[in-house]
């Protein structure tokens, strides 16, 4: 299938790992200028070397717990450099624990980093998503939107504002030919669902393997996800050939989800 999306620009967060690296990499694929965004520079240099050659990739250092910061640096690139028709807003997840004993600050941290930021980068690119009379946000967060993950309390309750977010903002600019939607991920292979599994290895006494292969039976398919399955929904959703996908929760999670 064409997807349409050569020579298409897109800013991909946290794009130096995980489910951001295997997102700029899938779209770098399919002809796009990639723009890759996370505060590590030595680590953004690596995976610029990764993305075709052909194409006029770049990256900037931003740090997502200094929004002034943020707004700066990526407000000075459009100015001197070229706007965005793709956001891809993808932020490490908070630390895990109950939410009973969460502390406001983790709280307000989390709420800085994943929907304060969200919103100064939609505000940022959308004006020039408006005159290209086309416009991809799309927000990688949690299952938890849908249903509630054990022992994430702060991501849990983080992740549902920025799903309402999107979706409030996905009626305010459809008609410019911007959609906003949210990827879901279930459990995925990456350095956080590392540290998660090691958590709960901890809190059990069992062992990483036995922690590890207890979430995977949970798991229709009996498996974690590869980033590079989720990037394959993140990067069609970014396409022309999802025009008239507006406003939804895409769950890629092997079927774990229990709700519809």
């Amino acid at each position: 299938m064409n997807l349409e999306l050569n020579n298409k620009n897109a800013l991909v967060c946290g794009s130096t790992q995980g489910i951001g690296k295997a997102t700029a990499l899938a779209l770098a694929e399919e002809g796009v200028n990639v723009t890759l965004i996370a505060r590590n520079e030595d680590k953004l240099k690596t995976v610029l070397t990764e993305l075709p050659s052909h194409r006029n990739h770049s990256y900037i250092v931003a740090d997502f717990s200094n929004p002034e910061d943020l707004k700066t640096k990526v407000s000075n690139y459009v100015e001197t450099h070229h706007g965005f028709h793709i956001l891809i807003n993808n932020t490490g997840g908070p630390a895990g624990g109950p939410v009973f004993s969460a502390d406001l600050g983790e709280f307000q941290n989390a709420f800085t980093q994943h929907l304060k930021c969200n919103h100064i980068l939609a505000q940022t690119l959308v004006p020039f998503m408006k005159s290209e009379k086309y416009g991809r946000i799309i927000n990688v967060i949690s299952t938890s939107v849908k249903q509630p993950l054990d022992g994430l309390g702060v991501s849990n309750t983080i992740r549902g504002a920025v799903a309402n977010w999107s979706k409030t903002l996905a009626n305010e600019l459809g008609q410019f030919g911007i959609t906003v939607n949210n990827v879901l991920p279930g459990a995925t292979s990456t350095e956080r669902l590392s540290q998660i599994i090691k958590n709960k290895a901890s809190k059990t006494g069992q062992t990483e393997d036995a922690a590890a292969l207890a979430m995977q039976n949970a798991v229709p398919a009996k498996r974690f996800a590869k980033p590079e399955e989720t990037a394959h929904a993140i990067t069609f959703l970014a396409s022309e050939r999802a025009s008239y996908i507006n406003g939804i929760n895409l769950p890629v999670d092997g079927g774990r989800t229990k709700s519809l």
